[in-house]
């Protein structure tokens, strides 16, 4: 028997998404407007490319295979949601204000121990999720130090009392 592999890099991380999307347009000013990416590069009307703080990008968009297309039915096997870090409990308050500025609905809105997360959908009708982690140190754990992340509600009023 070979010996075992070693596990990935703890380093490794999500370096972007790319969905398929039926309006490139609209997209765009979904994740431009809505979330506040910058678009870095657009390739005609067939792709574009945004991000955060000037990365190459963190989200690229296209309509090659998907021009005027639907969203996958329901009981489909696909993207859940595309899940984006929020580096502090502020900026995830600025994303909500953000969002209800712009009158776009929230799905849910989550506690989970370890982080505090918004969820909505984007115009294609894919998950978004808004999150920032909590301090690993106030992350709690099972008595046999195992995580035990959970979903209780998450207070949206104290969240927004962040940029107060």
């Amino acid at each position: 028997m070979p010996p075992p592999l070693p596990p990935i890099s703890e380093h490794v991380r999500v370096g972007h998404v790319h969905l398929k999307v039926s309006d490139l347009e609209r997209s765009i000013k979904f994740y431009s407007e809505a979330l506040g990416f910058n678009v870095t590069q657009k390739l005609g009307n067939s792709a574009a490319f945004l991000s955060a703080g000037g990365y190459h990008h963190h989200v690229g968009l296209n309509t090659w295979e998907s021009r005027g297309g639907s969203a996958p039915p329901p009981h489909t096997t696909g993207l859940y949601h595309v899940a984006f870090l929020y580096p502090s409990r502020r900026d995830l308050a600025l994303a909500l204000k953000r969002l209800v500025t712009l009158g776009i609905p929230l799905e849910g809105a989550a506690d989970h121990g370890v982080s505090e997360a918004l969820y909505l959908r984007d115009p294609d009708n894919n998950g978004v999720e808004l999150y920032w982690d909590k301090p690993k140190e106030s992350w709690p754990y099972r008595s046999n130090g195992e995580l035990e992340m959970f979903t209780n509600p998450l207070d949206l009023e104290s969240l927004l009392g962040e940029i107060d």
